[in-house]
């Protein structure tokens, strides 16, 4: 049994750390034996000296191991999970989730909260009235074996390491690297007892990897470990250089969401949650080629199908169901700002920030500048325009829902310095880059 500084100076050292000494590394986060800065000291040393992939994989299991490890053999259904790196506007997993279960698959489904610019998955859900990510164990397995779907929060006893050590790196500097990146998507995603998890790795600005290089090398890291502990694994690579959708704020995002069910979604927004549930059918075994995929998808929504996995969703887990054809049940801001388009002439936009979008929506009340921060459901952004739209003078570029006139004037300047244009017409790119998976 090492000391905790000789495991540190291994590391600091250049050295590579055996599966013991990760073992009880991470063991002795959880029960204190390792105090906050002797964990931050190798956590600094990580970054710096960085780790092989068998050092992450062992880091990843015995994340995933420190504790509750979700076991579903009674789910006969292929169980297939998504995660995505994050980014403005992206509400896919609301969508995700019924239409998944709607074409055969088992979705058991474990989100954060947001903290930056909008709420994480769970807040927009709880912009459901009544709506609970709460579930016992219990209720938790029930409805994955009545509803195939459950979308909830993260249980105190699963993955403790993860949650001590990513207050951590919060504080020290240590967020920005892979092997750490890798080890804490991974240890909650495989702790779900899922057969096979899909990853929407996200870059551009408003995305935590900035270019597509720095997003491919995380892809292929976190496929590369995710496939070393026995789980088959596909990322894909997605743009998030301007809002995901039209919609940006939680409650607005779901009614988005909800119209996405009904056919009536966004191109961008369709074509990745389309993507990611095509890789998550061939992953389950359910379908051979994309064609046959796209097909079951785009049957599931015509019918209602998805739609009514939507519903159900809801009301299994307390929420009111009549939202899905009553949106004044939602919260609503107290005022709608029409941002116009102010130039004399025809345009193009050229560009949307998404980062800047983010901030705006997050000073509006969308988001949390801090974890004890409370969340406004209501507010937020839709846009009219998107990059490559065409715009006449007086065009309403988007509509800011706001609560007060500060948040509003805040947000604006945001809003405004987001949006650029051009007098030619503007090229798009595919917002669907590259799939990464072991080869």
């Amino acid at each position: 049994m090492d000391i905790p500084q000789e495991i540190i100076a291994i590391k600091r050292d250049g050295g590579c750390l055996s599966r013991s000494q990760i073992e009880q590394f991470v063991a002795g986060v959880v029960s204190g034996e390792f105090k906050d800065y002797q964990a931050s000291a190798l956590l600094m040393a990580i970054v710096l000296q960085g780790m092989t992939s068998e050092e992450t994989a062992w880091l990843t299991e015995a994340m995933m191991r420190s504790g509750r490890i979700v076991e579903l053999p009674e789910i006969t259904r292929p169980k297939v999970d998504k995660h995505s790196t994050g980014g403005v506007g992206d509400k896919v997993s609301l969508i995700l989730a019924p239409l998944a279960a709607s074409v055969g698959l088992c979705v058991p489904m474990m989100s954060g909260r947001g903290l930056g610019h909008t709420g994480g998955t769970l807040d927009k859900l709880e912009a459901i009235p009544g709506f609970t990510v709460d579930l016992s164990d219990a209720a938790y397995r029930a409805q994955l074996a009545s509803i195939h779907q459950a979308m909830i929060g993260q249980s105190a006893d699963m993955v403790p390491a993860d949650r001590k050590l990513y207050a951590l790196r919060d504080v020290t500097a240590t967020v920005e690297s892979i092997p750490l990146i890798c080890a804490s998507i991974l240890s909650k995603k495989l702790a779900e007892g899922i057969d096979a998890l899909v990853l929407d790795v996200k870059c551009g600005r408003g995305a935590f990897m900035k270019t597509e290089s720095e997003a491919r090398e995380l892809a292929e890291s976190l496929v590369r470990i995710s496939a070393g502990v026995g789980k088959p694994t596909t990322a894909v690579l997605t743009r998030m250089d301007q809002p995901l959708g039209c919609a940006v704020g939680n409650a607005l995002e779901v009614i988005e969401s909800i119209d996405c069910l009904k056919g009536q979604g966004p191109e961008d927004l369709m074509a990745v949650t389309f993507e990611l549930v095509a890789e998550m059918l061939r992953l389950g075994g359910l379908c051979h080629d994309r064609a046959e995929a796209q097909q079951r998808m785009d049957t599931a929504i015509e019918s209602g199908a998805a739609l009514a996995a939507f519903r159900r969703l809801v009301a299994a887990q307390g929420g009111d169901a009549r939202v899905v054809d009553d949106f004044s049940l939602f919260a609503a801001a107290g005022w709608v700002f029409d941002l116009c388009y102010t130039g004399d002439t025809t345009s193009y936009i050229a560009a949307i920030d998404a980062l800047l979008v983010g901030e705006a929506a997050r000073l509006l009340g969308a988001g949390r500048a801090h974890a004890d921060a409370v969340i406004d459901l209501a507010v937020g952004i839709v846009f009219q325009k998107k990059t490559g739209d065409r715009v006449e003078p007086g065009d309403v570029l988007c509509q800011v829902h706001y609560n007060t006139d500060a948040s509003l004037n805040a947000s604006l300047e945001r809003l405004r310095q987001a949006m650029t244009y051009s007098f030619e017409p503007v090229e798009t790119s595919d917002i669907i880059i590259d799939h990464i998976s072991e080869s």
